[in-house]
């Protein structure tokens, strides 16, 4: 790898994954190089070529604009002497990481390797998967030898879906490489389009532990809030109220409470406890603070049953409207939302419910989950209406006053998941809840 022809745009970089941190940041480095993004999804490099992305993070201005070059054919990895890894790592169903789209990624760039290249890796994993499984498969299958042949980093993604504000460039980076020299380069070639700065880590287990963490963190300060707000609803106290009290104090951490779901907070946490229990540490706060979080779907939809029968409308055969299915607010994202945990658990009441989101996919929607969202009401009439996502459009195009127009006959039952709503506002015509 040489720092002067990649600024000279003598040879180009290969970013492996143009997901929701792939394309991002391949977009921000053709800024300043000559930059090929690969996918294996041909759909979706077909729609970055026509200028059009899924997730709505770059726009198609933004698209048309760059010098960036989309392609499946990854022989083009064997031009590259830096090749940028940014696949998802998810878990499977027993909340055990699922380590193959970084296993897959890594045969296919170990396939094309060649000699004199670094291979730096931005997705989440616990300490250890770049050295003890990246590298043997890259050894493996390209017949060379790690360090001697190539170099690895690890720069660990921090995008923020959705958060126009807090973008790639303005977070500051962290660098990791297997040698002094390798983070220096890497740190001269992300040190060219990130403004906020870069953070060397002395090794790239350090890097990998620190991403870890930090949705770690976020997961259990969240899981805090959401254990107090359980236990003020039990005291009849409004939990929100409590915060903004305890929010005055320029100390106290501002976190609300709600659902936790996406590929981050809701995913990174067990990829700790892996490694921590391969180790023989079982860890207890965080499974705990895990625990509260997965809890909060089946909590609202229970609190709205609740409601139903104080409001004496029967819950078997009843209308529910949830608005909103991603996983945070104003972006399309489904993966591992927790809204799903509502449905489910309202669905084994024998509730009819109906789910509307102005910005998702319905047919990704019908194949990750099985289920058909709303796209227009129908005149249908709701006894009980749960505004999960707050998303812009949705806070926009649904006042109370039109909440009311969709609801029976009946007060309005609106269960407030988010807080969007000021109590003051609340009328006698509406029974209220809110998390």
């Amino acid at each position: 790898m040489d720092y002067s022809k990649l600024i000279n745009k003598q040879e180009h970089i290969i970013v492996v994954g143009l997901g929701y941190v792939g394309l991002p940041l391949a977009v921000l480095l053709a800024k300043k190089y000559k930059v090929v993004g690969f996918d294996i999804n041909e759909k979706r490099v077909n729609e970055l070529n026509g200028n059009y992305d899924a997730t709505n993070e770059i726009t198609d201005k933004e698209l048309l604009g760059s010098t960036l070059e989309f392609t499946t054919d990854p022989k083009v990895i064997s031009d590259s002497k830096l090749i940028i890894v940014t696949v998802p790592t998810p878990v499977d169903d027993f909340k055990t990481p699922d380590l193959t789209p970084v296993r897959k990624a890594t045969e296919t760039v170990a396939k094309h390797l060649r000699a004199g290249s670094v291979v730096v890796y931005e997705s989440t994993v616990y300490p250890g998967v770049t050295e003890e499984i990246c590298v043997p498969i890259l050894e493996q299958l390209s017949g060379l030898e790690w360090k001697k042949d190539f170099n690895i980093g690890y720069s660990p993604e921090r995008v923020n879906p959705g958060d126009k504000e807090h973008t790639i460039e303005k977070i500051k980076k962290v660098v990791s490489g297997d040698t002094t020299e390798i983070c220096n380069e890497l740190t001269k070639i992300y040190g060219e389009v990130i403004t906020a700065g870069i953070h060397k880590a002395s090794t790239i287990k350090v890097a990998e532990s620190a991403k870890v963490i930090e949705n770690v963190q976020r997961d259990i300060n969240i899981a805090l809030i959401n254990e107090l707000s359980l236990i003020f609803h039990k005291l009849d106290i409004d939990t929100k109220e409590v915060l903004e009290a305890a929010g005055s104090k320029w100390n106290f951490l501002r976190f609300m409470p709600g659902l936790v779901g996406g590929h981050c907070i809701g995913v990174d946490p067990y990829y700790l406890t892996f490694k921590a229990e391969s180790i023989g540490h079982h860890p207890q706060l965080i499974l705990s603070g895990r625990r509260i979080n997965d809890f909060m779907g089946k909590f609202i939809a229970e609190s709205t049953v609740k409601k139903l029968i104080e409001a004496d409308v029967p819950v078997k055969g009843s209308n529910i409207l949830i608005l909103g299915f991603t996983f945070k607010e104003n972006i399309n994202d489904i993966r591992n939302t927790r809204v799903i945990d509502i449905y489910h658990e309202l669905i084994s009441y024998s509730i009819r419910v109906d789910i509307y989101d102005p910005l998702i996919d319905e047919e990704e929607v019908k194949q990750e989950y099985g289920i058909q969202v709303v796209n227009k009401f129908n005149n249908n009439k709701y006894d009980a209406i749960i505004f999960a996502v707050q998303h812009q459009e949705l806070i926009d195009n649904f006042p109370l006053e039109k909440l009311k127009d969709i609801s029976t006959d009946r007060k309005l039952l609106l269960i407030d998941v988010k807080s969007i709503f000021d109590k003051n506002d609340i009328d006698d015509d509406v029974i209220f809840w809110r998390l």
